[in-house]
């Protein structure tokens, strides 16, 4: 579970003290209007927890304190958190602080981001905090190296969107299967690379995603879900690209939802949202049995061959290609059936 707040210590010590003066007065309505923002999620945080870890600047410098005065051995502790407060308002100015362990860089915004770490506590039932040494850069490193090494984020966030929201799973796995033989087909040709492949299988993967919302427009409302959840991994492009893939997935190919994108990546997405289009139609059936075929493509135009007789004893399948067919024509893309 995940959650993010409207909250800094530079905003905070802007906020409730500006100019530097720390006062008990200045203190509370810092704390206050942390516990405000903080309402909405202390039920679902509070209590229970086994370690609490905080990161980043702040924090770090909270604990180079309580270790510096022997207030703890590096950890943040409650008692720890009122010394902190204690000592912050005997000095009364950001420009006087000297406390034990701390940078002065840090000083100016030290009370801002102490008062919210309070708040925290209190919030959320915490006694204790360990301190990671990393924090945000060092999280997009670790990120990209998961990446290179085949342990990518971005997969788990797809598959925890797609049980929260009761992807049917066995489709999914069908049609996902059915764009990658397709892809390897279409990927020399039309100059795409792994990074397309991963896109279009996670399309793939979360297409239905929107039959949680309605039925009815249920492209759409998958499209607006992928466009704004927080997704472990993705980048904004990366989780707009996807939502557009999954946005143009059925019906009308709606050609201005790619306007979104960067003018560089348009026309691969759209080379993958045809993939992905004809995917989905070949598996409506929703069964498992194999569909024999084989893709063709040169430039704009596209084969589909299908075993002798194949096409004769799927007469649904074959009515949707060339209905397909008229569909892509709008796009200056030509399919073929046979």
């Amino acid at each position: 579970d995940m959650e993010s707040l409207y909250l800094g210590g530079v905003t905070m010590t802007g906020r409730c003290f500006a100019g530097g003066a720390l006062t008990a007065e200045r203190w509370d309505r810092a704390v206050l209007a942390a516990r405000r923002e903080l309402e909405p999620v202390e039920r679902r945080f509070r209590g229970g927890w086994e370690v609490a870890v905080g990161a980043s600047g702040t924090v770090r410098a909270i604990a180079a304190v309580h270790e510096a005065a022997g207030w703890s051995d590096g950890r943040i502790t409650r008692e720890g958190m009122k010394r902190l407060r204690g000592a912050l308002l005997k000095q009364g100015h950001a420009d006087k602080l000297a406390l034990p362990g701390l940078d002065p860089d840090r000083a100016p915004v030290l009370a801002g981001g102490a008062a919210i770490l309070w708040a925290v506590f209190e919030a959320l039932g915490i006694d204790t905090m360990t301190v990671a040494n990393g924090a945000l850069r060092e999280g997009v490193l670790y990120d990209l190296i998961g990446r290179l090494e085949h342990h990518d984020a971005r997969e788990r966030g797809v598959r925890g969107l797609a049980e929260r929201f009761h992807v049917d799973p066995a489709q999914a796995r069908r049609v996902s299967d059915t764009a990658g033989a397709l892809f390897r087909s279409a990927a020399g040709p039309w100059g795409l690379g792994g990074q397309h492949a991963d896109m279009l299988r996670w399309a793939a993967a979360l297409h239905e995603l929107g039959l949680s919302v309605a039925h009815s427009q249920h492209h759409k409302h998958a499209a607006y879900l992928l466009q704004h959840a927080d997704m472990a991994g993705f980048s904004r492009q990366e989780q707009a690209a996807l939502a557009v893939l999954v946005r143009v997935h059925r019906r009308k190919f709606a050609r201005g939802a790619f306007d979104v994108l960067p003018k560089g990546v348009r026309g691969d997405y759209v080379k993958l949202a045809v993939l992905l289009r004809l995917a989905v139609l070949l598996r409506r059936g929703r069964r498992d049995e194999a569909v024999p075929l084989a893709l063709t493509v040169e430039e704009n135009v596209l084969s589909l061959q299908f075993a002798p007789g194949w096409l004769a004893g799927h007469p649904l399948t074959r009515a949707d290609l060339e209905e397909e067919a008229r569909r892509l024509a709008a796009v200056d893309i030509t399919l073929t059936a046979c």
